[in-house]
């Protein structure tokens, strides 16, 4: 494999956590909070901490990537059933946070392949960005497997807590986007192709957001949505020019800060590698896994998952 693949691959499931822990400290906060508290670009210290977060603290968006990753190579595949019982036993955990429409599910007591769905009936609401978050690593898996495999993947990992098929396509493209750049080129220049296979009911409220001249400012709901979220960090990738600066940017959107922060990461850490994810953030990144041990993955532990997802069979 060549080393430029796993460079990238590696640098998408850390960028991502890096994103999420750095953008923890501000979510729910303003628009700017970030950049006022920290100007210069490679200042120290902006893993701050806060909101009941440590400094470099994971929080679900991770923790939910780890279970997945470590599912995929545990049982040598996707396994969706595994992958359920193992959100279920770290819901059960009570960790610091979940999002309430996937703890709605993973406590419902329903079968993993109608819980979502059930959910859904009865609340019409399940078009968050809870899928879309924990999707870096199942990206770096199966981007060897062509653009159809890695879209129907993300669909039936995301439908495991989300009933709503626009999540399932936002996750969708994120894993091709992912699938493309792992392989060396632009994700920005392979949205058009892209959007050629997403559900046609889907494809025109995408085409909007991830458009070249879109901006945040025109999102027409919370970012904590999945369009604009995934937008959002489209617009960060195409406004920058590395890791640290798309990372920055999108933490400073403010709102779902971590989540935002943690695709974002995860594409800029597929394009520019993990040499360009800034050493003083990784340092501190801690995944903790309620329900699993008390265990608590470093950055070097993430980075060993990372490979694993690459060279696994």
């Amino acid at each position: 494999m060549p080393a430029s693949h796993l460079d990238r691959a590696v640098g998408a499931v850390i960028g991502s956590a890096v994103g999420d822990a750095l953008g923890a400290p501000f979510e729910f906060g303003p628009e700017g909070a970030f950049s006022a508290r920290f100007p210069s670009r490679g200042e120290g210290g902006e893993m701050c901490g806060g909101g009941g977060w440590d400094p470099g603290e994971a929080t679900d968006d991770t923790q939910m990537a780890v279970l997945i990753a470590e599912s995929l190579l545990e049982c040598e595949g996707l396994e969706l059933p595994d992958v359920f019982r193992r959100f279920q036993r770290w819901a059960a955990a009570e960790p610091k946070d979940i999002g309430l429409q996937t703890e709605a599910v993973l406590s419902s007591g329903d079968p993993w392949d109608t819980a979502a769905a059930l959910h859904f009936q009865v609340s019409q609401r399940a078009a968050g960005n809870g899928a879309l978050m924990r999707a870096a690593p199942a990206a770096v898996y199966f981007a060897p497997y062509g653009s159809k495999a890695t879209m129907d993947a993300a669909r039936c990992l995301s439908a495991l807590t989300h009933g709503d098929r626009a999540a399932w396509e936002g996750t969708a493209i994120f894993h091709e986007l992912t699938r493309v750049t792992l392989a060396g080129d632009d994700p920005l220049t392979a949205v058009e192709e892209t959007l050629r296979h997403v559900h046609p009911d889907h494809v025109e409220r995408y085409a909007t957001v991830l458009a070249p001249d879109w901006h945040p400012d025109q999102a027409t709901e919370f970012n904590g949505a999945v369009w604009p979220c995934l937008g959002s960090a489209l617009w960060a990738l195409r406004t920058t020019a590395s890791h640290e600066e798309a990372v920055r940017a999108a933490v400073d959107l403010g709102g779902d800060t971590d989540t935002v922060a943690a695709v974002t990461g995860g594409l800029a850490g597929a394009v520019y590698g993990i040499g360009a994810v800034p050493r003083r953030w990784t340092e501190l990144l801690h995944v903790p896994l309620p329900g699993f041990g008390e265990r608590v993955l470093d950055a070097g532990e993430l980075a060993a998952l990372a490979r694993g997802l690459v060279t696994a069979p």
